[in-house]
């Protein structure tokens, strides 16, 4: 199965208000983001800064969504309701992770070099969170919504509140 058809796949399960393939393609704002985002990094990797930001921009412009083209984003990323998500630059974030509206994978101010979040695979972010820092989001955590995580999770954990601490360790 392609990559695309794979993610298509991924969203018609995630959601259960998408319903057709078309509709997906033509009216979800996260297709559009993780397309142009993987035009943009591509430009991004080859050393064509400006190229790949204009094109961020641009998208960030028509989808409210703001990837920045120096992440690294896995396969089957669903951006459900994505308006106001922002992915910082050294933000890497794997395999069929879901991130709802106004999520903020970003930097404290603090840190140099990799200065943003590691999101593990199969991972929820709820909407409005905040995961701040170069700190390891593991594989399935569950993060709430309007949480604001500083700290490394455990593996299958759920993270709540302001500052997020893990609350239960799912087996």
């Amino acid at each position: 199965m392609s990559k695309f058809r794979e993610h298509i796949n991924n969203i018609k399960d995630k959601d259960p208000a998408a319903k057709t393939t078309l509709e997906i393609l033509l009216l979800y704002p996260s297709i559009s983001a993780v397309i142009n985002y993987r035009i943009a990094n591509f430009f991004y990797k080859h050393h064509l800064y400006f190229l790949a930001r204009l094109i961020s921009q641009i998208a960030r412009f028509y989808t409210g969504i703001e990837i920045h083209p120096g992440a690294r984003i896995g396969k089957c990323l669903f951006l459900d309701h994505g308006l106001g998500i922002v992915i910082g630059e050294t933000a890497i974030v794997g395999d069929c992770v879901t991130i709802y509206q106004g999520v903020t994978l970003g930097g404290t101010g603090k840190d140099v070099g990799k200065r943003h979040p590691t999101i593990g695979n199969n991972v929820t972010i709820g909407a409005g969170a905040k995961i701040l820092g170069p700190i390891r989001i593991a594989d399935g955590t569950k993060i709430g919504a309007n949480s604001v995580v500083l700290k490394d999770t455990m593996l299958n954990s759920t993270a709540v509140g302001v500052p997020a601490r893990n609350i239960k360790k799912r087996a």
